[in-house]
């Protein structure tokens, strides 16, 4: 089979499909544009995209005579795929789950520590030179051990943050999830998210991206947290609708936010860049060698069960 690779991948996972397929490897580190998309679909039997490849309806509905069978998306999140109308046209679709959990949840605690600590402002200082000594009130930010998470969406991601939180902090847990869920370790669950706000000393959103969750975090949610809790996002960047985030960083209705993922990446608001208390990082969830490797071994997985055997390991 002809697989188009549409992103630099480590080594071993070229090596592991080549083995098995013809692969083309596209070098860009872009997104695919509407017309590398079209090419996609009708010029390769599988395709292993990821995040910023946005395979829309339109996309589909233009591509005409599809040979493509298969999108291997390399990560969890495949909100930039309309699965639905991928299936409609005869295009399965797989994702690469569990292999990111502990690394995404090693990020939000990054953020989280970050934020709290003012370690993005210190570094900044020392980068300038304007450091002037060690002082009793110097830099005071917020303790971290014994505060209250709230987590919103308690999915493996959700679950590995809490878990690091209450083992590693001492820290009470209090969570959102759409369904009822049962954890193996201290955690409360609320039914409204505005009441997990409410409680948090920090507060993580941690929900897969798409139509469902689009604003899921807005308004309602940042009014409800203390003037003093800090913002985490790891899950994807319009889960969040920005512009409250911003409003409610700018009216001191928060204490900071740390932030991975944005509404529109790369783009970066200034309002956001300019802020002290806000931590950004880009997109570094699961930028380790071994974990992207891992997905990417995870999405070959994918392409040589579905052609050897006609089953997915990971379908969605």
């Amino acid at each position: 089979m002809e697989i188009l690779v549409t992103r630099p991948l480590p080594d071993a996972v070229l090596n592991k499909l080549g083995a098995a397929h013809d692969v083309t490897l596209r070098e860009s580190t872009e997104p695919l544009d509407r017309d590398e998309m079209l090419a996609a679909l009708t010029g390769f039997d599988a395709v292993l995209p990821t995040l910023g490849d946005a395979f829309s309806r339109e996309v589909f509905e233009a591509a005409g005579d599809i040979r493509c069978k298969l999108l291997a998306n390399f990560g969890v999140g495949y909100n930039h795929i309309d699965v639905a109308a991928a299936k409609a046209h005869g295009v399965a679709v797989s994702n690469t789950p569990g292999a990111v959990t502990d690394a995404t949840a090693d990020i939000a605690m990054t953020l989280i520590l970050m934020t709290a600590r003012r370690a993005g402002e210190g570094e900044r200082i020392v980068r300038a030179g304007q450091w002037e000594g060690w002082g009793p009130m110097q830099m005071l930010g917020q303790h971290v051990t014994g505060k209250t998470l709230g987590v919103i969406g308690m999915g493996r991601i959700g679950q590995a943050i809490a878990k690091r939180c209450h083992h590693g902090f001492g820290m009470d847990v209090i969570f959102y999830n759409r369904s009822p869920k049962k954890v193996g370790f201290p955690a409360r669950q609320r039914e409204r998210l505005e009441d997990v706000a409410a409680l948090a000393d920090f507060l993580v959103v941690a929900v897969p991206g798409g139509a469902e969750t689009h604003h899921l975090i807005g308004r309602e949610v940042f009014s409800s947290m203390p003037d003093h809790a800090i913002f985490v996002n790891i899950s994807r960047g319009d889960v969040v609708d920005e512009a409250e985030l911003i409003a409610a960083l700018q009216a001191g209705d928060i204490g900071g936010a740390g932030l991975d993922v944005y509404e529109n990446e790369p783009e970066v608001p200034e309002a956001l860049r300019a802020m002290e208390n806000v931590t950004l990082l880009p997109h570094l969830g699961t930028a380790t060698l071994e974990v992207r490797t891992a997905m990417g071994m995870l999405a070959v997985d994918n392409i040589l069960s579905f052609f050897a055997e006609g089953k997915l390991v990971n379908s969605v």
